[in-house]
């Protein structure tokens, strides 16, 4: 029988980490079907129980080298201590080492700072001790057959320092060392580890917080009486009460009671939804102002919400992190260099008979192809790049979403906050009479009414307010009342003609099918006033939306609004193509579509409700002020609260992909050139190392040219 099975996996450093732990599964016998993800160190197996089982499978990861998390929360914030701490011990060991290339820069010279003894004492508890890791993963990187970074930096520390010792031993303490190279790759190499295991003890904030928003208890009524009973134990058939105020516990239908629902984690609309009884309720949406009577449906995994979690957890999953060139090539360059050492190492040994020279050029080949530049190369750029999105109000979370960035061919657009303000108002207030007062009249009797667009259409109004009587909620339809002695009804156009038994004016009719909602009064049983509330459009919508076609970028509306109102504001902004009624799953099928058609697609949102489309595409921005949960499962955070500064980060990813190229060519270049020179013997360890960081001071300097660049 076929069984699903989600086992997180620990110490994995690199893409090919994960390559390692996938061949290890897939070649047990019984599975089926592997995938592991590196970003979020998770490995999706599905295998024949009859012929494994999740022991042999989590036995086999960690013979592979790797770990098996039991508590990924507690274990994501060991590993940014452990990290944290391993940063900190190489960073003190190391400040001498900067201090002494500040003042070789500055053409000062300290004689201690120079002395091999004192070098040694200081690089050996960093290569040893704080490089331990870069050992242990390079030789589990070779028993996978898998080479990664790890072998880059352990062959390429190692080389410096073997080599700094046999100097000290050959020419005494103020000798030619290379302590320093090595001690310094060490501690950024772990400074870009700290970074990353911070990251990644983050990233399940975002399912936290869709878990938390299910209530912990639920209100249940079993055997006539009301028992508060924990939410997981809720069971199908109960009836659930739901108090105002408080979140619906299960998927179910209301049996009884009336009320208005938040479920704007679902649709991403502000206004809430009547709910009587027979209408569906969905968990985790908000209860209004009147208790509801519930048959639980759909409980724990069944639930809507459950489905929203789970959506987010595989597209997150899913996401495939860029693979550096430097781990595509050092399956290929760590062991063709080793190679080149041996040869070199033998052959001028063969020639000059000079153990001496030998040593010199085989090492030459070894610090010369030292991976600082070309591990200095992607992060520096990306770093640079990250900085001048946060001077533009553009909060970069993951270094994925800037390289992506630059080939968006079709950008998701949600409407409510992203293209709209996400607050309705009165936009438009017509007569259909000539009766006097009649927006005093309707704004006094909207002040006794509890819908969500009362209150907007009673603020319409900014005087007093006349006495009213004999006030009264038709539910799903309006309210009646009696002002200064006039009859009042206000409500939907249906409603009020069928009450006046009258047809309402054509322009009711126009006013709709614009996409507005549109609310009509009547005086004494004569239609007065048909007034339009609309969410309009944000003032940066359109010319962020032109930049964006101008990009040839084609732009997609996707909305749970009905199609009127989403049709209208697509004509308003520009947009070219649109997605109506659209609830959190079906906008992942559209996007999955767009991105099969299109190629990169990217979505902007703001809602939870957009948190499983952001979490899906290839990219995705959340507006600043939007949801927590948008803003942690979006990959760029648009912190000034609008879309305008959308297409300055996707020119800012372009500059920044430029600039990562080209310095992975000058990296590539010295090593092209150089390793040659220094196998035949034309480049001595010295004039290697100082190749070696002129090829990282070339490539920091072109990154650093980034902040000026022009968008």
């Amino acid at each position: 029988m076929r069984k699903d099975i989600i086992i997180k996996v620990g110490g994995m450093s690199c893409v090919r980490c994960s390559a390692a732990v996938e061949n290890a599964l897939n070649a047990q016998k019984g599975v089926l079907e592997c995938n592991v993800s590196y970003v979020n160190g998770r490995a999706e197996v599905s295998f024949e129980d009859s012929l494994t089982n999740q022991k042999s499978l989590e036995k086999a990861i960690k013979n592979a080298g790797y770990t098996v998390i039991q508590n990924p929360k507690e274990a994501a914030k060991k590993e940014f201590r452990n990290n944290l701490a391993a940063f900190v011990f190489s960073l003190t060991l190391s400040l001498p080492f900067f201090l002494m290339l500040v003042f070789n820069f500055t053409g000062t010279h300290c004689r201690f700072l120079h002395n091999g003894i004192f070098q040694l004492v200081l690089a050996t508890p960093i290569q040893l001790l704080a490089g331990f890791r870069f050992y242990k993963g390079a030789l589990y990187s070779l028993k996978n057959k898998s080479p990664s970074m790890d072998l880059l930096v352990a062959l390429g520390t190692t080389a410096s320092y073997v080599y700094s010792i046999y100097s000290l031993i050959a020419n005494g303490i103020y000798g030619k060392f290379y302590f320093e190279s090595s001690a310094m790759i060490i501690t950024l190499v772990l400074l870009g580890k700290m970074l990353q295991s911070r990251a990644r003890a983050k990233t399940g904030a975002a399912i936290e917080k869709l878990i938390n928003l299910t209530p912990k208890t639920a209100c249940v009524l079993r055997d006539g009486k009301e028992q508060i009973i924990p939410a997981a134990k809720i069971q199908k058939g109960d009836t659930l009460i739901i108090r105002p105020g408080e979140s619906v516990p299960a998927d179910g239908f209301v049996t009884k009671g009336e009320s208005y629902l938040d479920e704007s984690m679902l649709t991403g609309e502000s206004m809430p939804v009547a709910k009587r009884a027979g209408d569906k309720v969905f968990g985790g949406t908000l209860n209004g102002n009147g208790a509801l009577y519930i048959c639980a449906e759909g409980i724990g995994e069944e639930t809507l919400l459950s489905s929203i979690i789970r959506l987010v957890e595989n597209a997150q999953g899913s996401k495939a992190h860029v693979q550096t060139v430097a781990d595509k090539a050092s399956a290929i360059f760590v062991p063709a260099v080793t190679i080149i050492s041996a040869i070199t190492f033998a052959a001028t040994y063969f020639i000059t008979k000079s153990i001496t020279n030998a040593l010199d050029s085989a090492v030459a080949v070894l610090v010369i192809a030292c991976p600082c530049s070309l591990g200095l190369a992607t992060p520096t750029a990306l770093m640079v790049g990250m900085g001048r999105g946060a001077e533009m109000g553009i909060l970069i979370k993951n270094a994925d979403a800037l390289e992506q960035a630059c080939k968006i061919k079709a950008l998701v657009l949600d409407k409510t906050g992203t293209i709209t303000e996400g607050r309705p108002r009165v936009v438009n207030i017509t007569p259909l009479n000539n009766t006097e007062n009649a927006l005093l009249y309707t704004a006094t009797a909207e002040q006794f009414s509890q819908h969500p667009l009362a209150a907007v259409i009673a603020a319409a109004h900014k005087g007093d307010i006349l006495p009213c009587t004999d006030f009264l909620a038709h539910s799903g339809n309006g309210i009646s009342a009696t002002v200064n002695g006039k009859s009042v009804l206000v409500g939907n156009p249906q409603w009020i003609s069928a009450q006046c038994n009258t047809t309402l004016p054509k322009v009711v009719e126009e006013l709709s099918g614009k996409g507005n909602t549109v609310v009509v009064s009547a005086i004494d049983n004569i239609p007065a006033l048909a007034i339009s509330v609309s969410d309009p459009i944000r003032n940066d919508s359109k010319p962020a939306v032109r930049k964006l076609n101008s990009l040839g970028i084609h732009t997609v509306l996707v909305t749970g609004d009905n199609s009127s109102a989403a049709n209208a504001v697509a004509q308003q902004a520009g947009i070219d193509t649109v997605y109506a009624n659209a609830l959190p799953t079906r906008k992942v099928e559209i996007l999955n579509s767009l991105k099969e058609q299109y190629g990169v697609t990217a979505m902007v949102g703001d809602g939870i409700n957009d948190a499983p489309a952001l979490a899906c595409a290839n990219v995705g921005f959340a507006i600043g002020n939007g949801t927590d949960i948008a803003m942690e499962t979006g990959d760029i955070i648009l912190t000034g609260g609008g879309i305008s500064s959308l297409t300055n980060a996707i020119l800012l990813s372009r500059a920044t992909v430029r600039k990562i190229k080209q310095n992975l060519f000058w990296a590539f270049f010295y090593n092209t050139v150089g390793i040659p020179l220094a196998a035949f013997g034309m480049l001595n360890p010295v004039i290697a190392g100082a190749a070696m960081a002129f090829s990282s001071v070339s490539v920091v300097t072109n990154s650093l040219l980034l902040k000026r660049k022009k968008l």
